[in-house]
């Protein structure tokens, strides 16, 4: 909270929306209290608490990811007989269990998870087969910008990773991505301006 308050205080006053990354309920609460928007959980509201802080505030958004293991060791030798299927499974649950402490559905999305307890092969298994997410009936939040699975193929270190990111966010609007987390806003947005032409015939300013 010492780190995090300041920080939120400024955004505030920047007249848009505000998402707290946090599993804490702690820092959930105080934030939510002081004017936060939405609540970014990689943990997908699992810590005890974490589900009453957020259906507390019956206007906050939350962001419900996919993660196996801890931050610390998710990446030393992650396991799936299909990563798609459990990662569905999962998150199929964690949004049942947010609805049932009085999380309306419209303030959810969910997060494969990218990069999260997941090997590269891993990452692009879910990234190829992401349509199938549809089923859960949620917006999807999706982040690969500068990952290492961006890296695993261009070889490139993370300053010289946008093209690769923006092929990666390409990849995932065209299977269903609703929000996009990105470094490069500008480079991706016009990417995306691009695209939809393209495929749906979204054309603005023409």
């Amino acid at each position: 909270l010492q780190r995090v308050l300041p920080v939120l205080d400024g955004a505030l006053r920047l007249g848009c929306p505000v998402s707290i990354d946090t599993i804490k309920p702690q820092v959930m609460q105080v934030c939510l209290d002081r004017g936060a928007d939405i609540i970014n959980d990689i943990g997908a509201l699992q810590a005890p608490g974490a589900l009453d802080a957020v259906a507390a505030h019956a206007s906050c958004g939350v962001c419900l990811m996919h993660m196996q293991g801890e931050p610390k060791t998710m990446q030393a030798a992650p396991q799936y007989e299909n990563v798609t299927d459990e990662v569905y499974r999962f998150l199929d649950e964690r949004k049942a269990a947010a609805v049932a402490a009085g999380i309306a559905p419209a303030r959810i999305c969910l997060d494969p998870g990218y990069g999260f307890g997941k090997t590269v092969q891993q990452n692009y298994q879910l990234l190829r087969e992401q349509d199938s997410l549809s089923g859960l009936h949620s917006p999807l939040l999706i982040g690969l910008s500068r990952k290492t699975m961006i890296a695993a193929v261009t070889g490139r270190a993370p300053q010289d990773r946008v093209a690769g990111s923006i092929a990666g966010a390409l990849a995932a609007a065209s299977r269903g991505a609703a929000i996009i987390r990105v470094q490069d806003v500008a480079q991706t947005a016009d990417a995306l301006k691009v695209w939809a032409a393209i495929e749906q015939g979204e054309i603005h300013g023409a």
